[in-house]
């Protein structure tokens, strides 16, 4: 990966954990990013994501990896149809049974037809990519109450599955937008380039100016 010119750095507020992306969007979306959280599992997850000039997302590479396994999956987008690939070393569903959850299952899907409807691509617990469709919808300038029903591919984080699911956005004005999903509604304060600076019960953006606009 390039040296990038943009940085945010995310402070988890749910859980212990961080989010540091690097990123280019002066064509569309180039980010690169590291993600850490302790729930429900200690781990580290590194993300590769790029998108065309319309913020249609082309590609999306994920590691995550804890005490005694590693996981992965690819997915790369083209004429309208998803192509998933991933690997898996040691055993994430021991470690998560351990520590009193339920089974993660395999990475990845065994419908890659149940996404074609996606442009977007939703990873968990990482604020970038609320940005997505934001910026390829134009919500950030779009009149108050102007409403976007999209699909997406969703990879849960640490299992990497990737599931079809529905989101909406709605503008909201003065750098807001909310965003639903499967019966969970949060309203997002965005910086002026359209990248989240609150997300309530998840992550505070970290660093010089990141409060900045906030509602008060």
């Amino acid at each position: 990966m390039p040296t990038l010119p943009k940085s945010l750095f995310w402070t988890r507020t749910d859980t212990a954990g961080c989010d540091h992306a690097r990123l280019d969007d002066r064509h569309g979306l180039t980010g690169s990013g590291v993600a850490q959280a302790v729930d429900p599992v200690p781990y580290t997850c590194r993300y590769e994501v790029t998108t065309d000039a319309g913020w249609a997302t082309t590609d999306l590479a994920v590691e995550v990896s804890g005490a005694g396994w590693f996981r992965s999956v690819h997915l790369e987008r083209s004429a309208d149809r998803w192509r998933i690939t991933t690997a898996e070393q040691g055993d994430l569903d021991a470690a998560l049974v351990a520590a009193g959850h339920q089974p993660a299952g395999l990475p990845g899907t065994d419908d890659p037809d149940r996404l074609a409807p996606a442009v977007d691509v939703d990873l968990g617990a990482a604020p970038l990519f609320n940005s997505l469709p934001v910026r390829r919808l134009g919500l950030l300038d779009a009149e108050p109450g102007t409403e976007r029903r999209i699909s997406v591919a969703w990879v849960l984080v640490p299992s990497l599955l990737v599931v079809p699911a529905e989101q909406v956005y709605t503008a909201l004005g003065s750098q807001r937008v909310r965003y639903a999903s499967e019966g969970f509604t949060a309203d997002l304060d965005l910086d002026p380039d359209g990248y989240v600076r609150h997300y309530p019960g998840l992550a505070e953006l970290a660093g010089p100016g990141a409060g900045a606009g906030r509602p008060r």
